[in-house]
C-alpha cells in the first residue's frame, strides 16, 4: 500500500498521558491530535497496559508508542491506540506508519525500514521519498461479487 509520509514535530505531553500509559517516553512528537512517543525499549512497548477509557478524556486523537527494535529481524515495533475513533488497540496500522516511517528514517538514517507492530500481526515497511510503501501479511475476511445492472 503507498500511503503519505506524516512528518511530526517535537510536543510537549498532555497533561495526565503518563498516567493513561502507565509510562513515561524519551521523546514526544505530535502532529495535529497524533501523538508519537518513543518509549526506552522494545519490551516497554510490548508490556504497555493503558488505561483506555481514561485516554478518551485527554485532548488526544491517536497515540502511537514505539521503540528500537531489540530483535535483528526489525528497526522498530510499535503499538496504536486510539479509543477517541472508535479503536481501543489497532492490531496492525497503516496510517501510524505514516508517523513511524519518517521518524525512524531520520533517527537510523535508513530508507529501507522492517517494523513489527507488537501484536498478533506483524507488518514491513519502507519509506521512498515522501510516500511510505506498507507490505505485509493479510487474511481475507471477506470476499463478494457486486453486479451493477447497466439498464437502470
Amino acid at each position: 500500500m503507498d500511503f503519505p509520509a506524516r512528518p511530526q514535530q517535537p510536543a510537549r505531553l498532555p497533561a495526565g498521558l503518563v498516567e493513561v500509559l502507565g509510562a513515561s517516553p524519551v521523546y514526544v512528537g505530535s502532529n495535529a491530535q497524533t501523538y508519537l512517543l518513543e518509549l526506552e525499549s522494545e519490551q516497554a512497548v510490548r508490556d504497555l497496559r493503558p488505561d483506555l477509557l481514561h485516554l478518551l478524556d485527554l485532548p488526544v486523537k491517536a497515540v502511537i508508542v514505539t521503540a528500537s527494535s531489540a530483535a535483528p529481524d526489525y528497526d522498530f515495533v510499535s503499538r496504536f491506540f486510539a479509543p477517541a475513533i472508535g479503536i481501543p488497540e489497532d492490531p496492525l496500522t497503516g496510517s501510524a506508519h505514516c508517523y513511524l516511517a519518517p521518524y525512524w528514517a531520520s533517527r537510523l538514517g535508513k530508507t529501507a525500514l522492517s517494523a513489527c507492530q507488537a501484536s498478533a500481526r506483524g507488518g514491513a515497511l519502507r519509506l521512498a521519498g515522501e510516500r511510505v510503501m506498507l507490505g505485509g501479511q493479510a487474511v481475507t475476511v471477506m470476499a463478494g461479487e457486486l453486479n451493477l445492472n447497466q439498464n437502470t
